[in-house]
């Protein structure tokens, strides 16, 4: 018979304890108007008690209602953030983009371990260990269910600007530069919820400056 093993070589070496993953994302870098909306969501360490996660934009307004109830509820701890127009053109919207992940981030800091931003940067100043995944919206439950809360809470936002601007159509293109939009900016000239640094919107208060009778005819 041969020797028999050596305890130690038979013992298994315990896993790695399941961290608590903060997924992050954002709604509204590319729109004209209206803010860039960041949410943060940390999700149980088993099995995800919300089936149907997916990127945001991959599913349709009702499905988004329904699961956003789903992840408030069963979300260990969630937390949403609007970086408003002023901030975005004052810093410029990589940077407002980047702060409001960071102000998500420190929203759920006590139920969090590290955090799994979506893309390619990391915001400086996190308040734990963090990492990049470019593609998260599509590959990882807590970002997915970040993506969603981050569009319905930007797309109520945006419903909410339509009943002071209606002229704009926030409602329907949800700022982004449709050519309804376009005509609309064309037309009316920026609002307060337009973003300045933005081209299309500078071009827009531009034209309309130029369009104004000069105080000489007005006299």
């Amino acid at each position: 018979m041969g020797k028999p093993l050596p305890q130690m070589a038979l013992e298994l070496s315990a896993p790695p304890p399941a961290r608590r993953i903060a997924g992050v994302d954002e709604a509204g870098r590319g729109p004209l108007a209206g803010p860039v909306v960041v949410a943060a969501v940390v999700l149980g360490t088993g099995r995800t008690p919300i089936n149907g996660l997916a990127d945001s934009k991959v599913l349709n307004a009702e499905r988004r209602e329904t699961l956003y109830q789903r992840i408030i509820e069963r979300a260990v701890a969630w937390h949403v953030v609007a970086v408003e127009v002023d901030e975005i053109d004052s810093v410029n919207i990589f940077q407002a983009t980047m702060l409001g992940m960071r102000r998500a981030v420190e929203g759920v800091r006590h139920a969090t371990e590290l955090a799994r931003i979506d893309g390619n940067a990391l915001p400086r100043g996190l308040p734990c260990p963090a990492e990049a995944w470019i593609g998260g919206d599509g590959r990882d439950r807590a970002i997915m269910a970040a993506s969603i809360i981050a569009k319905v809470t930007r797309d109520r936002l945006m419903a909410d600007l339509h009943q002071h601007w209606p002229q704009y159509g926030f409602a329907e293109h949800k700022g982004y530069s449709t050519p309804a939009h376009l005509a609309a900016l064309a037309e009316h000239g920026p609002c307060p919820h337009h973003r300045r640094s933005f081209a299309p919107v500078r071009n827009a208060l531009a034209a309309k400056a130029e369009c104004a009778p000069s105080p000489a005819a007005l006299a």
